[in-house]
C-alpha cells in the first residue's frame, strides 16, 4: 500500500567545483541561496552556512591532502527540499576517504595536528543540523549528508 502522506521534493541543485579554500564561501553563498526559497530564519540559515562551510573546509583540508596535482580534485554538492520543509545536503569529495568514521565523529579528533585543526568539524555539523550521516570507503572518499527541518 502506498503511503501519500509522504513529503515530495521541490527542488534540487547539483554543483561542482575545485578544491580551492575560495570556494567555501562560494559553497555557503550557492547553499544560502537555494534554501532561501523557505523562507528560513536568520537563525536556520546560518546553521546551514556553518554546517556547509565545516564539511567543505574537510573536503579541502583532509580528503585530498596526499594528492599533489590538485586541479583534478573535486568537491560535489547535491541537494533538495521537500514539501514537509526538510532540506538535505550532500557534500562529496573523491579523496582519501576516513579510515574510522566512529573515531572521526569523536569531539577533538583529528588528522592534521600540525596545523592546529581543532577536530570539531563532525560536531558542528551534527549540532546545528537535525540528521548528519557519513558514509566513507578508504581510497575512494566520503559523502556528508546533512539533514535539516526549515521552517517548522
Amino acid at each position: 500500500m502506498k503511503d501519500n502522506n509522504k513529503a515530495k521534493p521541490i527542488n534540487s541543485i547539483k554543483c561542482v567545483f575545485p578544491i580551492k579554500s575560495v570556494n567555501e564561501g562560494l559553497s555557503r553563498m550557492i547553499v544560502a541561496a537555494f534554501i532561501s526559497q523557505l523562507d528560513p530564519t536568520v537563525s536556520e540559515l546560518a546553521d546551514m552556512k556553518t554546517v556547509i562551510s565545516e564539511a567543505v573546509t574537510n573536503c579541502i583540508v583532509h580528503a585530498y591532502r596526499d594528492v599533489t596535482d590538485k586541479t583534478s580534485a573535486f568537491i560535489y554538492i547535491s541537494g533538495e527540499y521537500y514539501t514537509d520543509g526538510r532540506v538535505i545536503i550532500r557534500i562529496k569529495d573523491k579523496g582519501v576517504g576516513i579510515e574510522n568514521i566512529k573515531q572521526a565523529r569523536e569531539p577533538l579528533f583529528t588528522t592534521d595536528c600540525e596545523n592546529e585543526r581543532s577536530g570539531m568539524g563532525f560536531t558542528i555539523m551534527e549540532n546545528f543540523t537535525d540528521k548528519l550521516r557519513v558514509y566513507s570507503k578508504k581510497g575512494r572518499g566520503t559523502t556528508v549528508v546533512l539533514e535539516k527541518r526549515i521552517g517548522l
